[in-house]
């Protein structure tokens, strides 16, 4: 190195400022090292893929179909939590994810395969429990939870509302299942993807169907500069049998 990076003395050892300076620098260099890794391994291991996919999203159809075409290929599933599906496809942990929308796009392939009305998410002791349908409006003043990220944040409170007003702030969490206790503990309501429900969330939640607002979208994603041929694959069988 040209320098003294360490001190060693009776006590242990310490970095010198020439060390505390090479420190992030090498920090940087095994981080890049791991992914130039990760990505000679992808290259020479073609019949291997990676699935995510996100809560209430069900991908076995996409999956068999990819089994049947590809039967030398080595597929596998990964569960991600709300937030992780851009993140896993940049760290190469997952090859392709099926996920909602907002998902930012940039160094990503990005495609909506179908629609999905969005219900409101109440305790089945709530006011507006066993109705047909309700409004926005039905919920002017109904406190939802708050997640860190700010665009999945707006997109799921859907702040601001039509005419501008703010949705009514409620408390923060950082994951599904601490939104679905402030909402079972009556201290919130949530605008919901319909297929959550579907997925059997509890016993003491119940949905009712949203009407008037935008419904979300479920797409799958890969990595933009990704062409191989089981990613390609793959998201052929997403959009022939995933379709809602």
């Amino acid at each position: 190195m040209g320098a003294r990076l360490l001190d060693r003395t009776r006590q242990g050892t310490r970095l010198t400022e020439a060390g505390e300076a090479f420190l992030p620098h090498a920090r940087d260099l095994l981080r890049l090292s791991e992914q130039a890794a990760a990505t000679a391994r992808a290259a020479a291991r073609p019949t291997r893929i990676t699935v995510g996919y996100t809560t209430g999203l069900i991908i076995t159809p996409a999956v068999q179909h990819l089994r049947r075409k590809h039967p030398d290929a080595d597929v596998r599933t990964l569960h991600l939590e709300w937030n992780e599906p851009r993140e896993a496809l940049l760290d190469r942990r997952v090859d392709a994810a099926v996920t909602r929308l907002p998902l930012r796009s940039d160094d990503l392939y990005v495609t909506v395969l179908h629609d999905e009305p969005k219900m409101l998410l109440v305790p089945v002791g709530h006011r507006l429990a066993g109705k047909e349908s309700v409004t926005l409006d039905d919920i002017e003043g109904e406190p939802i939870p708050r997640f860190p990220d700010r665009e999945y944040d707006a997109y799921w409170r859907i702040d601001p509302r039509p005419g501008g007003r703010p949705a009514p702030d409620g408390p923060a969490v950082e994951s599904i299942e601490d939104k679905l206790e402030h909402i079972a503990a009556g201290q919130a309501v949530a605008i919901v993807p319909a297929t959550l429900h579907a997925a059997g969330v509890r016993p003491d939640l119940t949905t009712i169907p949203l009407h008037g607002v935008e419904a979300g979208h479920v797409v799958v994603a890969t990595r933009s500069a990704d062409r191989g041929r089981l990613v390609a694959a793959f998201r052929a069988s997403a959009r022939e049998c995933l379709r809602g």
